[in-house]
């Protein structure tokens, strides 16, 4: 491997692994200074008509069925993971004993063992990853993180979350692998939480305990017809059991005595992504709310207005400054995943961890084991502690 031949290996071309193979594509414009310009060697979908996008329209080199072929190919150098959750466990532990230091999508696994067994595999393999905790990337987040690191908010004593979504308010949306247990895992705390609490950790600090609640508001749904596989198209016929959650709130204790809440829904009527995160100090706060992804809402103690002032993020916030040159023309989400890939191929390069890591995937996922025990016996349950290379609290990557 050399930096300007970097050979890239795709697992799934779905939207996720559209966006992925995107991102590889803008290094060279974005991040110059890495001297990259990505090959795109070989991606792998069981689905022909994906594979013949992936050449067609990607601009892979080729396309193939079966994943391991993508593992086994010598040219490709890392690797991106963005199948649905069920297959997780066993594609990042297979690219972890081929040596492929990989990027995979959240949640890492359906459940904690299935995160644990990828975090001890890439740790006997020594090797570097990226977990898409893509929102830590966002200018307003740098900002919020410096503020709150630094101090400028006094002691933190309160965070609140929320991320509600409404891709699955449609009773009548098919019964996908989005709503089973064995393939999806948890619902909503996977899915959507998981994002929320590795925002919540990256600014603020390790969360030490939890308790939760969660609810199935609709519980049955039409199983699929055959050949559709979007979540949102609407299908009539036999109903299936939803088996896991449509909304969750946790509340939960940072190990410094901060407290806080947060909740989630995937079937609300009215937010889009309405995903929130505030936090509360003695000398002042922070909101950012992703729908509005380029403002920060500030409130400090020595400030002339008395009350929040809208802080648009600008050249010298985070990575703002490689995607426009002033405050007001907006980045976009696709952009967060580009600074992500940035940090992978940086890590890959330099052999240290810079991109969010295995371990910080499964510091979230243990937050959701946590919840999910308090969910069968209400009580308040105790985070496991992740060994390991945490970068929640490393200062933001020079790249």
């Amino acid at each position: 491997m050399t930096a300007d031949t970097l050979g890239v290996g795709l697992v799934s071309v779905g939207w996720m692994g559209r966006l992925h193979s995107r991102a590889y594509r803008a290094l060279p414009d974005h991040f110059p200074e890495l001297g990259v310009r990505p090959r795109l060697v070989v991606a792998a979908d069981p689905v022909p008509e994906a594979r013949e996008q992936a050449v067609s329209r990607l601009g892979y080199e080729r396309a193939v069925a079966d994943f391991h072929e993508v593992l086994a190919d010598p040219a490709v150098d890392v690797v991106s993971i963005c199948s649905p959750n069920f297959l997780h466990r066993e594609m990042a532990v297979a690219a972890a004993e081929a040596g492929k230091p990989f990027w995979i999508e959240k949640p890492m696994g359906r459940y904690a063992s299935d995160s644990r067994a990828i975090h001890e595999a890439v740790e006997r393999a020594g090797l570097v990853t990226s977990v898409g905790f893509n929102y830590r990337h966002a200018p307003a987040i740098q900002r919020a993180r410096e503020l709150v690191r630094s101090g400028r908010l006094g002691r933190i004593t309160n965070v609140r979350g929320s991320l509600l979504a409404d891709y699955s308010s449609d009773p009548d949306a098919p019964l996908t692998w989005r709503f089973e247990r064995e393939r999806a895992g948890s619902g909503v705390l996977g899915d959507l939480l998981s994002h929320g609490l590795d925002l919540a950790q990256y600014l603020v600090g390790r969360i030490a305990s939890v308790t939760a609640v969660a609810e199935t508001f609709i519980p049955t749904r039409p199983r699929p017809g055959q050949g559709i596989v979007d979540r949102s198209a609407a299908v009539a016929g036999e109903h299936g059991p939803v088996e896991n959650e449509d909304y969750a709130a946790l509340l939960f204790r940072f190990e410094d005595g901060a407290v806080g809440t947060m909740d989630s829904s995937r079937v609300v009527r009215g937010p889009h992504a309405e995903y929130t995160l505030e936090v509360y100090g003695t000398r002042g706060s922070v909101r950012w709310d992703f729908q509005r992804l380029n403002e920060l809402q500030v409130a400090l103690d020595d400030q002339e207005v008395d009350g929040y002032v809208t802080h648009l993020v600008a050249p010298g916030d985070g990575q703002f400054a490689r995607f426009q040159p002033g405050a007001g023309t907006a980045m976009g989400y696709d952009d967060l995943k580009t600074i992500e890939a940035a940090q992978f191929v940086a890590s890959v390069l330099r052999g240290e961890q810079l991109a969010p890591s295995v371990a910080d995937g499964l510091a979230a996922a243990s937050i959701v084991e946590a919840a999910e025990a308090s969910l069968a016996d209400g009580a308040w349950h105790d985070v496991a502690r992740v060994d390991g290379r945490l970068t929640t609290d490393a200062a933001a990557p020079v790249l």
